[in-house]
């Protein structure tokens, strides 16, 4: 059987793709990519159908990853929702989205990306997550992307172990 996550954040042309990209390749490092898939989402339509943002493709070009050609965005629907066994949003309003949309038995798998970097805060329950926000360089210059290419990076070794001990306990 087949484990699925999936990358999410606003409008799918950032954040969530360079997730998906980077868990990828980490996944093919670990050697678990035939037993992962990944992709991604946005919980807008606004830049349904675009490509990964240029910025976020040099971005990814420029640390040897793969540049997300042949991406198309696309909002997230319920139905993908409760067939992903682990949903990472980028943000807690990503987040709280998603628990809204999702069937009770899903929410559980609604896990903070930022939640697995080891050195982010510590968010207990209860506790406001939005200090694991990932925040969107959409609107910065290429340090924003690097910015935000470094927490995703941090966050994906976790994933990786966590998927590892999950696989493969």
């Amino acid at each position: 059987m087949t484990y699925r996550v999936m990358t999410v954040c606003t409008g799918n042309i950032c954040r969530s793709p360079m997730a998906e990209i980077v868990l990828r390749a980490r996944l093919e490092e670990a050697g678990l990519a035939d037993e992962v898939v990944v992709d991604s989402s946005g919980v807008s339509d606004e830049e349904h159908g675009n490509p990964v943002d240029r910025r976020a493709r040099a971005v990814l070009a420029a640390h040897g990853y793969p540049t997300g050609d042949g991406h198309h965005a696309h909002r997230i629907t319920a139905t993908e929702l409760s067939t992903r066994d682990l949903i990472l949003p980028a943000t807690a309003q990503h987040a709280r989205t998603l628990r809204r949309m999702a069937p009770a038995e899903v929410a559980d798998r609604i896990v903070m990306l930022r939640r697995f970097d080891p050195a982010a805060p510590v968010v207990g329950p209860g506790e406001p997550e939005h200090v694991l926000d990932i925040d969107d360089p959409w609107y910065g210059g290429m340090q924003d992307f690097e910015d935000c290419l470094t927490q995703i990076e941090a966050a994906t070794a976790g994933v990786v172990a966590h998927l590892r001990a999950t696989l493969h306990p």
